[in-house]
């Protein structure tokens, strides 16, 4: 599953490609609009600066704006920056691999297999998926019937 800091950071990424070329946007309206606690969205805005995503402006007129224009920031970078893989599973990490405790040998562990598998398929997507690809909302899931 995704932290919820990853979360946090891909919806205010998501907010920040919105306003692309409108100039600095508010913390405030970021925190607002996203329902991040604006606490926690400094500490991850400041990552972003680092991570050379978004740019800062101090002063009465400041505020974040994306570093990169929207079409060259993939999600899976994203959720490679916030969560260090994409793999549900240690084993199965490219970048940040660990032989999983309590587990078969690799070589004979067909869950490990399975997460590898998954874990390609899922970056081959995320890696296609930058942040000026418009996604719809998709509603809830349906209540089930009583009866």
């Amino acid at each position: 599953m995704l932290s919820q800091k990853t979360r946090y950071t891909i919806r205010a990424l998501q907010h920040l490609a919105d306003r692309w070329r409108e100039g600095p946007v508010r913390l405030d309206e970021i925190a607002a609009a996203q329902n991040i606690p604006r606490k926690f969205l400094t500490v991850i805005l400041s990552e972003m600066v680092r991570a050379g995503l978004v740019n800062s402006t101090r002063g009465r007129d400041g505020g974040y704006e994306l570093a990169l224009a929207p079409v060259d920031i993939r999600y899976g970078d994203i959720i490679r920056l916030t969560r260090g893989s994409l793999a549900l599973v240690p084993c199965a990490s490219r970048n940040a691999h660990e032989a999983c405790a309590n587990c078969l040998p690799e070589a004979d562990c067909r869950l490990r297999a399975l997460m590898l598998t998954l874990r390609d398929e899922m970056a081959a997507m995320l890696d296609q998926k930058t942040l000026a690809d418009p996604i719809k909302p998709v509603p809830p899931f349906a209540e089930p019937a009583e009866g």
